[in-house]
C-alpha cells in the first residue's frame, strides 16, 4: 500500500483528526491511537451502540492499534515523547496551547525527532483571536456561511444532521499530511507543523460568497433546494411517495429534461440558454418537472431520465444504500470481520487506486488493546516498567 512504512500517532479525538488517521491507515500507514485510560476517545460515546459496542467507532478506528496513556501525567508525557520519536506523523486536536502546557509542544517533540510532521487540528487554527476558543464542527458550519445558505427562504438557518465540517477537515488534513511528508522525503525538507482548522475547509465548501460580496456587495440568501445558478435543481415527489433529486448544471441536460417532461417550447426561450436565466424562471420550470414526476412512480421516472440521459438520483436512506447495486458493487460499502460483532458493514476506502489500493485490515479495537505490544515492541519499555505504569494509572 502507498503509505506502508509511515508511522502515525493519533492523539486526536471525536472525528476530524481520527478520520484523517483513518484515511492514512486505510492506505497502509501504521497508526497507533492514543487514548485516555478509562473512557478513551469521546467518539466511542457517539452514535448508536449494539450490546454496548460503539458502531461508529468500529469504522473510524479501523486499521489503528490502540494504547491508553494519560499525557497529563509526567510518566505518560514521557511515553508520548517516545512515541513521537518513533513516529513520522503525530495528529492532535487539543485546544491550542494544551500540548505546550504539558511540555509536549512542537519544539519539544521535534527536538527528539526533527523529521516529525505534527498535524494540529482545531476549530479556528493555532493563531488569531479565536484560537483559544473551543471549536466544534457545528460552530464552523454556522460561521462558514453554510448554515446561512441552507434551509427554506422563510425558515431559520439550518445545520447538517451529521459531522460535515469535521469530515471535510479530516479529509483536508490527510491531504496536508501527505504534502508535508512529500516535502520531507522528496524535497529534502525537515519535519514541520501543519495547522488545519475546521473552519477553513468548511468556508471553501460554502462557496465564493466573500468574493461576491467584496466585488458586488451582494449577500446570497437561502433558497431551499433550488440554486441561483441553474434550474431545474430540486427534489421532487413521485406518485408512489418516493423522492428524487434532479440537477441541470449543464444547459444540454436542462434541454433534455424539459423535452422529456413535455415542454420543448421552453428550450427556445432566450433566457433558457444560461443557468442564471433558468434560475430566474425556476417557478415555471419546477412546475413542469414536478407535475410530470408526480404523475409517475419512482422506477418509471428513473428509467425515463436514464433513457433521456438526464441527471437524476433517488433520495436514499441508509436502508436504500445497503441494497444499492452500485454502492455494493463498487465497494463503497463493504463487510469486514469483527471480533465482537461478526460481519460488520461499513464504508469502504474513500477512493480506488489501480496499483496501490487501500484496504481495511481490522476494525476499531477496545481501549488499550495494544498497549503492551506497542510499549514493549515499538518503544522498548521493560515489561516491569509497563506494569508499574499500569498500576499507577498512567497506562491501561
Amino acid at each position: 500500500m502507498p503509505l506502508a512504512g509511515v508511522r502515525v500517532v493519533d492523539v486526536s479525538s471525536i472525528l476530524a483528526g481520527p478520520l484523517c488517521c483513518q484515511i492514512l491507515g486505510d492506505f497502509g500507514a501504521d497508526v497507533v491511537k492514543v487514548e485516555l485510560p478509562g473512557a478513551g476517545d469521546g467518539l466511542r460515546g457517539h452514535g448508536r451502540h449494539k450490546d454496548g459496542v460503539p458502531l461508529w467507532w468500529k469504522e473510524v478506528a479501523r486499521n489503528k492499534r490502540t494504547v491508553a496513556v494519560d499525557l497529563r501525567h509526567p510518566d505518560g508525557a514521557d511515553v508520548f515523547r517516545r512515541l513521537a520519536r518513533w513516529a513520522d506523523v503525530v495528529v492532535e486536536s487539543f485546544r491550542p496551547g494544551t500540548l505546550e502546557r504539558w511540555g509536549l509542544g512542537p519544539d519539544e517533540l521535534q527536538r527528539g525527532n526533527p523529521g516529525l510532521v505534527l498535524v494540529r487540528l482545531s476549530g479556528f487554527g493555532q493563531t488569531g483571536p479565536y484560537a483559544p476558543r473551543p471549536g466544534f464542527g457545528t460552530l464552523a458550519e454556522a460561521m462558514s456561511g453554510f448554515a446561512h445558505l441552507t434551509g427554506s427562504p422563510d425558515g431559520p438557518p439550518t445545520l447538517p444532521a451529521f459531522g460535515l465540517a469535521d469530515t471535510l477537515c479530516g479529509i483536508a488534513a490527510s491531504s496536508a499530511t501527505l504534502m508535508a511528508l512529500r516535502h520531507r522525503e522528496v524535497q529534502g525538507g525537515t519535519g514541520q507543523v501543519v495547522d488545519v482548522s475546521i473552519l477553513a475547509p468548511m468556508m471553501t465548501a460554502a462557496g465564493p460568497g466573500p468574493t461576491v460580496y467584496q466585488q458586488l456587495g451582494e449577500v446570497e440568501g437561502r433558497h431551499g433546494n433550488r440554486s441561483t445558478n441553474n434550474a431545474p435543481r430540486n427534489t421532487y415527489r413521485t406518485r408512489d411517495g418516493s423522492w428524487v433529486a434532479v440537477s441541470s448544471s449543464a444547459t444540454r441536460i436542462a434541454e433534455r429534461i424539459l423535452r422529456l417532461v413535455g415542454h420543448p417550447e421552453v428550450v427556445d426561450e432566450p433566457w433558457f440558454a444560461t443557468g442564471r436565466g433558468r434560475a430566474e424562471h425556476a417557478d415555471l420550470i419546477d412546475g413542469y418537472v414536478a407535475d410530470w414526476i408526480a404523475a409517475r412512480d419512482r422506477d418509471e421516472v428513473l428509467a425515463a431520465f436514464a433513457r433521456a440521459e438526464a441527471a437524476i438520483a433517488p433520495v436514499c436512506t441508509a436502508q436504500d444504500l445497503v441494497s444499492d447495486p452500485h454502492v455494493r458493487g463498487t465497494g463503497m460499502l463493504t463487510e469486514v470481520p469483527d471480533e465482537e460483532l461478526g460481519a460488520l458493514l461499513m464504508h469502504g476506502v474513500m477512493w480506488r487506486m489501480s496499483e496501490s489500493p487501500g484496504r481495511i485490515r481490522f476494525t476499531g479495537r477496545p481501549v488499550g488493546a495494544d498497549t503492551d505490544q506497542v510499549l514493549a515492541e515499538e518503544l522498548g519499555l521493560d515489561p516491569a516498567r509497563v506494569t508499574a505504569l499500569r498500576q499507577a494509572g498512567v497506562v491501561a
